[in-house]
């Protein structure tokens, strides 16, 4: 799996979506001091979905990039008023959600034993029942996940943390985009907001609606 840094602004924001130009590529983990950690498979690892309370999540990820532990965040840019001037700013598309790349031992460690992080939490999955009839913390198959940062990597201002009412569905075909800066999602096309777009599923989190998508840059999924 190829990646990309996440190059800073001075201001503390990331350089514009074309520093993921190609499709395929994971960005790198970066902490607000500098600590990068590249995404790669691992078999002991797994895609965990972690609640940091108080919108604390960016917190919550520096300490983990700094320990060693691969993060993500899905994030859009979004235009607001300070004191009467327009700014382009980064928020959570999914409020206080990170997910993280870990193992199992590890991911117990950083939610049970870890001082620093009492405010994070799993994300639990409300669907299954583990030996203990208990809910187990909530996975995502990385297939999934690398879906989905493909989807919200670049940061685009259109993407859309969206309710299945939203979306209005013109069939239940699987589709891939083929060209733009969404080139390799896959997902179900609908009408959102009035417009043609691709809507990715993250199990049991919910639904995320692209920006719009022309009819030429889509085809079907055998």
């Amino acid at each position: 799996m190829s990646t990309l840094s996440n190059v800073k602004t001075r201001g503390g924001e990331l350089n514009p979506p074309s520093i993921w130009a190609t499709p395929d590529a994971i960005p790198e983990a970066t902490s607000r001091n500098g600590v990068s950690v590249s995404y790669a498979q691992e078999p002991d690892k797994r895609w965990y979905v972690m609640r940091a309370s108080y919108g604390r999540e960016d917190r919550a990820s520096d300490f983990l990039v700094e320990d060693g532990t691969y993060t993500y965040i899905a994030k859009r840019y979004v235009e607001k008023y300070y004191h009467g001037r327009r700014r382009r700013t980064l928020e959570a598309l999914i409020p206080n959600l990170l997910f993280v790349y870990t193992t199992e031992e590890k991911a117990y460690q950083y939610i049970r034993n870890t001082p620093e992080l009492s405010y994070l939490t799993f994300y639990y999955n409300h669907f299954m029942l583990d030996e203990e009839q208990k809910n187990p913390p909530l996975t995502i198959s990385c297939r999934e996940m690398e879906n989905f940062i493909r989807a919200t990597c670049n940061r685009s201002e259109h993407l859309l943390f969206v309710e299945p009412s939203q979306c209005h569905y013109k069939s239940g075909e699987m589709v891939k985009v083929t060209d733009g800066v969404f080139q390799g999602v896959e997902g179900r096309v609908a009408r959102v907001c009035g417009q043609q777009r691709v809507i990715v599923t993250l199990q049991d989190v919910g639904l995320i609606s692209t920006a719009y998508i022309p009819t030429a840059f889509i085809e079907r999924v055998e």
